[in-house]
């Protein structure tokens, strides 16, 4: 059968899809089990201990075809007795391959299902994935979460953090997984559940999904290249919108402490040359003190004794060019004045007794703002209208997300085992629907941590959460690269980190050259926005020392100088899906090096960036692709092949392509006198 172009057809005992093979008998293999399993989940603050029990693993080795015009359906059964399952196949308006699986006994709750797979096919995609950006060769749990300090189980840090806190993540741990992948076969696999998956890619002739659940449907699409496939990824997932101008304008400068102290740290900065956009002040509820370190008081309004005169300092700010942007989550500390609110009127997820269910955040705790209730849902998007957005915030910080736990008592009655991995999602449609009724889309940005399906056209702009203040490549600067690659390939295109990190625990504090070299690196993404950390006395802080911010004067004019540029990459992002920060591979396809390189990137098709990612280097390999490239500082030539060139700090290499349109913007950026550090 064909339609728009797109051809479904079995033979050879498989399903081919555009001439992809999709499921297959071929040679008496089996391509799905099904199954019974019993979990085990444990939740402390956000970090997951998941184990399953297989109870049983049925091998679906005998099939039936059912084929009309519309369809081709395979009747599942084990050694030809009772069918179990049944997966209709059919192409969709838009010429989609749709699998639809509908299983004939309800107390089976596992499947897997094999795709067909080549030895040489890479993977990549699903969701922010921090250590892998080709996953081939590794298996995936895909489950919201903390991603855990250290990410690494051979690392002293996530020893520690695993020992002493509970708190050490691996290497697919995520605050954002979503069950998408691309593949070098040139198509993209979707599946339409937010049930627990582990999407597991090491077996050389398959690829194994595993469901806790049946999943309503997976998706194909194919296309002869890869910018072709992301647009047709975003249209079925959404396009994110378009940021607001004033984001181009310079650094969101992260600060806490009051308004006096934000002002004169603004004042110092500005005098010094530092192009400011805007200041970021999550403390602006309020703080506490934990063992973990300095924390917000999670109930979100104004605090006037920290902040004073904010309510006319935050106009007064946005006339001198400096917008404010503020702190929220979905979550209440049981000491606050909106908690008691919520709590009247019903609002929290509950425990089985019919109590409010409280979730330990870190020495406080705090309520579930349910968003299965939809008066609780419209109390907070009212909130934030009336508390943020009514108040003077051009944005916030739309943090976690990633909490539900799975034993909770929602409104709807819903599974939380499968509302989980939803969660994020419906807090990014909360904070857009505030946005969008207060008439403010396009005008406001907030930035989230924890993503999901959907979250491609609620969240306008993500940011790769709470890396340690380290060179690690699993958890520090250097994971921030993979992480942009791969949710970009998953259709989320805007992206950027907190400079210089936030985690410094366990014995990792923040240099004075992490800093500057993350600083470096921020310039070319689509956002610059610092951050204190969660210990901001004992880490360095830009603005104490004077090379420092001399060096962060030339990066946010650099940043700025590039508007014109990135604003038609944001453009791009919106209309066609093409990520602002891409793999190599993306523009250079005959390439087969781009396709393994994980910390290059392409800003747009012009500009490479190569991120300096350990400390003490003054010199730096690179890979560059068959083109002329034009060494953004020196205005050298190179072409394509492996490089070392000159890096001290304040000349991350850089490159634009010689044949560029916007040649004249970068050279201007070549000429430019700056200062020395």
């Amino acid at each position: 059968m064909e339609k728009n172009g797109n051809s479904l057809i079995f033979k050879n005992q498989t399903i081919f899809y555009n001439d992809r093979p999709i499921l297959s008998y071929a040679s008496n293999k089996t391509f799905a089990f099904i199954g019974r399993g019993t979990e085990q989940v444990k939740m402390y603050r956000g970090n997951f201990d998941i184990q399953d029990y297989v109870e049983s693993r049925v091998p679906l080795n005998h099939f039936e075809i059912a084929e009309t015009n519309e369809a081709i359906t395979f009747n599942l059964s084990s050694n030809g007795q009772t069918q179990l399952l049944q997966i209709r196949t059919e192409l969709d308006k838009f010429g989609r391959l749709v699998l639809k699986l509908i299983s004939k006994d309800k107390t089976y709750n596992r499947l897997w299902l094999r795709l067909p797979a080549t030895a040489q096919e890479k993977i990549y995609g699903c969701g922010e994935q921090l250590s892998y950006f080709n996953l081939r060769g590794n298996h995936f749990p895909l489950w919201t979460s903390e991603p855990g300090i250290g990410r690494n189980k051979s690392t002293l840090t996530t020893f520690k953090a695993d020992t002493q806190d509970n708190a050490g993540g691996d290497y697919y741990t995520t605050n954002f997984p979503e069950p998408t992948f691309i593949s070098t076969q040139k198509y993209y696999c979707h599946t339409n559940s937010f049930v627990y998956v582990d999407f597991d890619f090491r077996n050389p002739e398959f690829h194994e999904l595993q469901y806790w659940g049946i999943p309503e449907s997976i998706v194909f699409e194919t296309a002869d290249t890869y910018n072709q496939l992301l647009g047709k990824l975003t249209n079925l997932l959404g396009h994110q919108p378009i940021l607001p101008n004033w984001t181009d304008e310079g650094l969101l400068l992260g600060i806490q402490g009051g308004t006096q102290r934000t002002y004169d740290t603004v004042d110092k900065l500005r005098a010094a040359g530092v192009k400011i956009a805007g200041v970021f002040c999550q403390d602006w509820e309020g703080t506490r003190q934990t063992s973990f370190g300095k924390r917000n008081f999670w109930n979100w309004e104004w605090n006037p004794a920290l902040y004073p005169g904010l309510d006319t300092k935050i106009h007064e700010w946005k006339d001198e060019g400096i917008r404010f942007l503020s702190y929220i989550n979905p979550y209440l500390v049981d000491t606050s004045a909106l908690y008691a609110a919520a709590a009247k009127n019903g609002y929290f997820a509950k425990n089985s007794d019919g109590s409010i269910y409280l979730v330990d955040f870190g020495e406080f705790n705090c309520g579930v703002v349910d968003f299965t209730n939809p008066a609780a849902f419209d109390w907070f998007k009212e909130l934030i209208k009336t508390n943020l957005i009514d108040f003077g915030c051009d944005g916030w910080m739309a943090d976690f997300g990633e909490y539900l736990p799975t034993d909770v008592v929602l409104f709807d009655g819903s599974d939380p085992m499968i509302r989980h991995n939803e969660w994020p999602a419906l807090w990014a449609k909360c904070n857009h629907d505030a946005v969008a009724e207060a008439g403010k889309t396009g005008q406001i940005v907030y930035f989230m941590r924890a993503g999901a399906t959907g979250s491609q056209r609620y969240c306008p702009m993500l940011w790769a959460g709470d890396q340690s203040v380290n060179w690690s490549l699993d958890d520090g600067i250097a994971s921030t690269i993979p992480a942009a690659l791969s949710v970009g390939m998953t259709g989320m295109g805007l992206t950027h980190s907190d400079i210089g990190g936030y985690t410094s625990m366990h014995g990792n504090v923040r240099s004075k050259e992490l800093f500057m070299r993350w600083a470096e690196m921020s310039a070319f993404t689509s956002l610059m926005r610092s951050h204190e950390g969660n210990r901001p006395a004992e880490n360095f802080q830009v603005w104490d020392d004077d090379d420092a911010i001399q060096h962060l004067a030339k990066f946010t004019d650099v940043f700025q100088r590039l508007a014109p540029y990135r604003r038609t990459l944001v453009a791009e992002n919106n209309e066609y899906g093409l990520p602002v920060q891409r793999p190599l591979f993306l523009e250079y396809e005959n390439d087969s090096v781009a396709y393994d390189i994980q910390y290059e990137y392409l800003f747009g098709s012009d500009m490479l960036v190569v991120p300096v990612y350990q400390e003490t280097q003054t010199d730096w390999d690179v890979y560059l692709p068959d083109d002329e490239w034009i060494h953004l500082w020196s205005g050298q030539e190179f072409h394509g092949g492996h490089h070392t060139v000159a890096a001290p700090l304040g000349e991350i290499p850089v490159f634009y392509r010689k044949k560029s349109e916007f040649r004249t913007l970068f050279t201007e950026i070549t000429n430019q006198k700056y200062s020395n550090y």
